[in-house]
């Protein structure tokens, strides 16, 4: 009887019938950790307070911050998949801007890619980043926040409930405008796009690159030429607006893990010609980050 092969996620079952026995062989797929991707299930290293060392009288739109694209989006194996570590790691890790999608049923929030639900609800979220704070009142989350497989666009409710909830209403920057360093010490920023009163910045009013769209490895390069220049936009800009830059990127042919290990490898060899002096890039949102490429754009500041 052949063998069946049945994956999920980093494990591959093997299925194997023996004299009427079924056995199953747990066999392990390769997994990377270069200076530019990562896909382990823990970074290399941390750096959990790195924004201390950012002056006090600096607007956020004027710091270096790495984010990750889709942050909770661990399951699904590799259609879906765009993070390996958990959301308390990455923050460990240095990363200040999340990517946070809900999927809105009668007041609850679950965090879902596209069809697939990752195991987590917003609350999950919320206590995450507040115990985060909580312990490194020197650093600032942001957060954009989604509706993501519902279309009620009516999640200003929820979002309100489960912040009292799992959170508090303190732990929010209430206002649209830029904080600076001191003011959003300690602080979870909402990006919001979603409608209803605000609550905390708009994530329209950001210039944003999130050209996500990667049908085949073809489109590659378009893709990098993307990120390059929009880098080049943020470097140059308008030091009171904030810019953020997606290098991440999906297609049916071109599944998210296949795009991040290319893009990231640019996007490191660009910024490391780039190093040694202050430069303003904005909000870098990856898939897979390695710890020496966010290190790499922190040191920025």
């Amino acid at each position: 009887m052949p063998a069946c092969f049945v994956s999920y996620n980093n494990m591959i079952i093997n299925k194997v019938s023996v004299k009427g026995k079924l056995y199953l062989h747990l066999i392990y797929m390769a997994v990377t950790q270069r200076r530019d991707f990562d896909d382990t299930p823990a970074p290399g290293f941390l750096n959990p307070a790195w924004m201390a060392s950012v002056p006090d009288s600096r607007p956020l739109s004027e710091v270096t911050l790495p984010g990750s694209h889709n942050t909770m989006a661990r399951y699904g194996g590799a259609p879906t998949r765009c993070q390996s570590w958990p959301l308390a790691l990455q923050l460990r890790a240095g990363v200040r801007f999340l990517d946070v999608r809900v999927r809105h049923v009668k007041g609850n929030l679950t965090i879902h890619h596209g069809v697939v639900y990752q195991r987590a609800h917003f609350g999950d979220v919320l206590e995450d980043v507040a115990a985060f704070l909580h312990e490194r009142p020197t650093e600032a989350v942001l957060m954009r926040l989604k509706e993501e497989f519902s279309e009620t666009n009516d999640i200003y409710g929820s979002v309100v409930s489960y912040i009292h909830r799992y959170a508090h209403w303190n732990l929010l920057w209430h206002s649209r405008l830029v904080p600076t360093m001191v003011q959003a010490r300690g602080k979870l920023i909402i990006l919001q796009d979603f409608v209803g009163p605000d609550l905390g910045m708009r994530y329209g009013s950001l210039d944003i690159a999130d050209e996500w769209k990667v049908p085949t490895f073809l489109h590659l390069p378009a893709k990098w030429e993307t990120v390059r220049k929009h880098l080049g936009a943020a470097e140059a800009g308008n030091k009171a607006q904030m810019f953020l830059t997606y290098s991440s990127g999906a297609g049916i042919f071109a599944y998210p893990i296949s795009v991040a290990r290319h893009i990231n490898a640019q996007l490191l060899d660009h910024l490391a010609l780039r190093a040694g002096k202050p430069r303003r890039y904005g909000i870098l949102a990856m898939d897979f980050p390695a710890a020496p490429l966010l290190q790499t754009i922190i040191n920025f500041n």
